[in-house]
């Protein structure tokens, strides 16, 4: 199995599709079938091919390597590059080898230098970054407005603890009379225009203190 099959054996994506992916070496073979879709390959190696739930398939980082050629070459098997992303993030976080150029974990750091950038993009009021409420570190507030954002990565947010560490501090928070919103990685990178929007609206309605 190999594209957006091999996706969905890793569980990296849904099986949802009616076709499976299939990669075979050497440029040639059998006519198409219709619930078969074949991609000839003269670079696979032995290496590039594994076992997973006894089934062979491409490793990941040559799953995806395929699946970005096919992307730019506009080859059948090709996906939505938004669907490539969200499989590389998926990999990533529960430590499936994707290779070098995709190894790299976006940082809290960066996570919160994108979201400032949205702001200044859709020209939001300015607002303070990493601000302390009594005992709480806060990713971003609008003081006058009393609103608080975090910006939240799954890497960052997984488990129990975490889920209720988060609640905890955002019920308190709200008890102080803040309103917090969180936003998610995948919202930030996919539907910035929708934040923005939302944002826009959260503060023109917010008010200041009571």
């Amino acid at each position: 199995m190999s594209h957006r099959s091999a996706l969905s054996l890793w569980t990296l994506l849904p099986d949802n599709q009616a076709a499976s992916d299939i990669i075979v070496c050497g440029n040639g073979g059998r006519r198409r079938r219709a619930e078969i879709r074949v991609h000839r390959s003269l670079t696979l190696v032995p290496g590039e091919v594994t076992l997973h739930r006894s089934i062979p398939v491409t490793t990941p980082s040559r799953t995806i390597a395929d699946l970005r050629e096919a992307i730019s070459a506009r080859h059948s098997g090709a996906i939505p590059s938004r669907e490539l992303r969200k499989a590389i993030r998926q990999a990533n976080v529960i430590g499936l080898p994707v290779g070098a150029r995709d190894a790299k974990v976006r940082t809290r750091s960066d996570l919160e230098a994108d979201f400032v950038r949205l702001c200044r993009r859709h020209r939001l009021p300015p607002l303070e970054v990493n601000v302390r409420i009594g005992p709480y570190l806060v990713d971003f507030l609008w003081r006058e407005k009393r609103l608080v954002v975090e910006t939240d990565s799954y890497l960052y947010h997984r488990g129990e603890v975490a889920f209720q560490d988060d609640h905890a501090r955002d019920l308190e928070l709200m008890r102080q009379g803040f309103e917090v919103l969180r936003i998610s990685e995948l919202q930030l990178d996919e539907e910035p225009a929708r934040v923005a929007d939302v944002l826009t609206a959260r503060l023109a309605r917010a008010g200041g203190p009571a």
